[in-house]
């Protein structure tokens, strides 16, 4: 008896760079029988959504080196209600830098602490190297060979949620 999993994957994106990644995901994972993919941007994700699902993605470009302030908002709007209700639960991030990304990942990795949420894998972090405004602003295309590597988390976590490893 096989009974559905859902993976929730939360994305905030400005320049497109995180939505192509959020997608590559999105698509991973649904090849997997079973599991329910659901894809929202950071607006439109609640606190109803989380309990609804048994694992996320987080996805995120790197802002100022933090997360960007939708996803900031989506955590603010969700955490308390949340709290102690997905103790356990599996999670993994994507951050699309324009340097290194890892102050996002840390941001990320505390609030999932605090969720006491389970990290199933290390944040993958796609650097542009976007250092001027104009390169900051400007719309990404994200190289085939990254979104290759976020298509496998994708799978990957949904494999995960499919076998009960997660």
């Amino acid at each position: 008896m096989s009974t559905s999993k859902t993976l929730l994957i939360v994305y905030h994106s400005m320049t497109g760079g995180t939505r192509q990644m959020a997608e590559a995901a999105r698509a991973g994972a649904a090849a997997e029988t079973g599991v329910q993919v659901r894809l929202l941007r950071a607006a439109e994700a609640g606190a109803a959504d989380v309990l609804a699902a048994d694992g996320y993605i987080f996805a995120t470009p790197e802002n100022l080196a933090a997360i960007s302030g939708q996803l900031k908002d989506f955590f603010d709007r969700s955490y308390y209600a949340v709290l102690d209700h997905v103790n356990g639960r599996p999670y993994a991030s994507l951050i699309c830098a324009g340097s290194d990304g890892q102050n996002a990942a840390r941001q990320i990795e505390r609030i999932a602490t605090g969720w006491r949420l389970r990290p199933v894998a290390e944040p993958l972090i796609v650097c542009t190297h976007a250092q001027t405004p104009e390169a900051i602003l400007a719309a990404k295309q994200i190289v085939t060979d990254e979104l290759a590597r976020c298509r496998a988390l994708g799978e990957a976590m949904a494999a995960g949620l499919a076998l009960g490893v997660f």
